[in-house]
């Protein structure tokens, strides 16, 4: 596996190798001692995730507080995702910085969105499976969230904003001068 840090210190984009043959492929897609050692820290995933969503559709910006903060590791089963990590850390030299990464079925690359970020993602192909772990479990009262188009943060989504289709909650959640702060 390929480890590539961001420019938000700790995000990695990671991509595993395939090995090809006249019956399909092959990968390791997640080794724990290979994953600790490419992001130089020990993360244990507790929990499996997975989503399955339609083209347009925009999940975010979403993220854990406190003691129930969350490191995720995403990527895509089927489809194609923009996928976009962006920095809640106070006192971070790159809060309020986003990453933005194109993870598909095809190139099998995976994201490494430690805690202390807020996640989201948009489906840019007709379908997407989205598969991630967790290194805690969900608690619903830490619960934050930022509007995905907070003109601070100002995301290029890559798509026609008249169509993307969000959830209700998705739209009223608050910029990022007005969320839940990550610690």
């Amino acid at each position: 596996m390929t480890f590539t840090e961001t420019k938000l210190k700790g995000c990695f984009i990671i991509e595993p190798k395939i090995i090809n043959d006249e019956r399909g492929y092959f990968m390791e897609s997640f080794n724990e001692k290979v994953f600790q050692n490419g992001v130089g820290s020990e993360v244990h995933f507790v929990q499996d995730n997975q989503s399955f969503s339609s083209k347009g559709v925009l999940r975010g910006l979403h993220y854990q507080t406190g003691q129930h903060a969350q490191a995720k590791l995403v990527r895509v089963l089927h489809g194609e995702v923009l996928d976009v990590a962006v920095d809640i850390r106070p006192g971070s030299e790159t809060f309020g910085h986003y990453e933005a990464v194109l993870l598909s079925a095809e190139n099998q690359k995976q994201f490494f969105v430690p805690r202390g970020f807020a996640h989201g993602f948009l489906v840019i192909s007709e379908t997407a499976t989205f598969f991630y772990k967790c290194d805690n479990f969900y608690n619903k009262e830490s619960e934050g969230g930022i509007k995905f188009n907070d003109s601070e943060i100002n995301i290029d989504w890559q798509f026609d904003v008249e169509n993307l289709i969000i959830s209700e909650k998705d739209q009223n959640l608050p910029n990022l001068s007005n969320s839940k702060k990550a610690w």
